[in-house]
């Protein structure tokens, strides 16, 4: 590994920070350092991977030469540690949400701009071909001008996430809850399909998960400027299904990201089409740490830039304050770029 161009810090090694050590290293283009203030965690990681360099401290590590840090703590600490790293140089991947507040944002964007660096949020439904596709069909008008766009989602959270209740999760302060958890990557998502969010309302209920307080159910309405959305998703039903379904002038697209694939139908009462991707479990966050790195070597954009992430983060923020208020929510957006610095 010590030819290879890209030296890469990965700060946080709960399970999504070790998930992107793992599919850091498939890319076979990164050499790897950790950042774990958890001592039994960081040698466990470090050792299961063959990982040398391991700090305890975000200040040593930055103190060694790198190119580029994955955020992968609790998303309250996104912002002042990925500022500490724009500072030293480093290009970033900030997983979602990319934070909690609004706080410091505006101060990271310049910092990245000053300092000519790729800086995206790992929204890594982006990375997934089959919703590629589909956004592609979408986009050259095959279907025509999109009316709506459906989503459903749901699954057994403590299956796939059996230490839930000892994580960020069970806090709404750290980013958890289900808004910010998994409906987040709905909403990034069909945002990449149908252009951003104007307005919404949502209803939540704590319903299931045991030894939390948050919310694990959400229903959602929401405009992207003419198209109209719809929203449902839980984190307790037996089955792991996510749909997204846009309804278009001249046909219909759906995403089955359970089933990896995409379909259409155009005619009434039509026989649907389909193309699927098979997918192994990591193939996801392998294209999405080429695609970040691809970005750093200026050979692709971002999958989700900065001003992308902020969007949703907007949305978020807009669907829990519609909560506490009980109506509808205006979200102002920015001109979004969707184009990187050339460092």
């Amino acid at each position: 590994m010590n030819d290879v161009p890209f030296h890469v810090l990965v700060v946080g090694v709960g399970s999504i920070g070790e998930r992107h050590v793992r599919c850091f290293q498939k890319t076979g283009r990164a050499r790897l350092s950790i950042c774990e203030v958890h001592d039994s965690l960081r040698e466990e990681v470090g050792q299961r991977y063959s990982i040398e360099h391991r700090y305890s401290d975000l200040a040593t590590a930055l103190a060694e030469p790198h190119d580029a840090m994955v955020v992968a703590t609790p998303a309250h600490v996104h912002i002042p540690i990925a500022q500490q790293a724009a500072e030293a140089g480093l290009h970033l991947l900030i997983e979602k949400p990319l934070a909690t507040t609004l706080d410091g944002i505006e101060s990271l964007k310049q910092t990245v701009l000053r300092q000519r660096l790729v800086a995206a949020v790992a929204y890594v439904f982006r990375a997934h071909p089959a919703l590629e596709a589909m956004k592609h069909a979408i986009d050259e008008g095959r279907f025509g001008k999109p009316l709506e766009v459906v989503a459903v989602a749901g699954q057994n959270f403590p299956t796939y996430r059996p230490a839930y209740r000892d994580t960020y999760y069970r806090d709404r302060a750290m980013g958890g809850g289900a808004i910010q958890d998994a409906m987040t990557h709905v909403l990034n998502a069909t945002e990449w399909l149908v252009g951003p969010t104007d307005r919404l309302i949502a209803d939540v209920a704590h319903q299931l998960l045991e030894g939390v307080d948050v919310e694990d159910t959400v229903h959602l309405m929401a405009r992207h400027g003419d198209v109209m959305g719809c929203y449902a998703l839980n984190q307790h039903q037996a089955p792991n299904e996510n749909t997204i379904t846009v309804v278009c002038q001249r046909g219909t697209a759906r995403f089955e990201m359970h089933r990896n694939l995409w379909r259409w139908v155009t005619e009434v009462d039509g026989q649907w089409e389909e193309e699927r991707t098979p997918l192994e479990r990591d193939t996801l966050f392998t294209r999405q740490a080429n695609a970040f790195l691809d970005a750093i070597t200026g050979k692709a954009n971002p999958l989700c830039t900065l001003d992308e992430g902020l969007q949703t983060l907007r949305v978020n923020l807009a669907a829990l304050a519609s909560l506490d208020q009980k109506q509808w929510q205006v979200i102002p957006h920015e001109q979004i770029n969707h184009q990187r610095t050339n460092p």
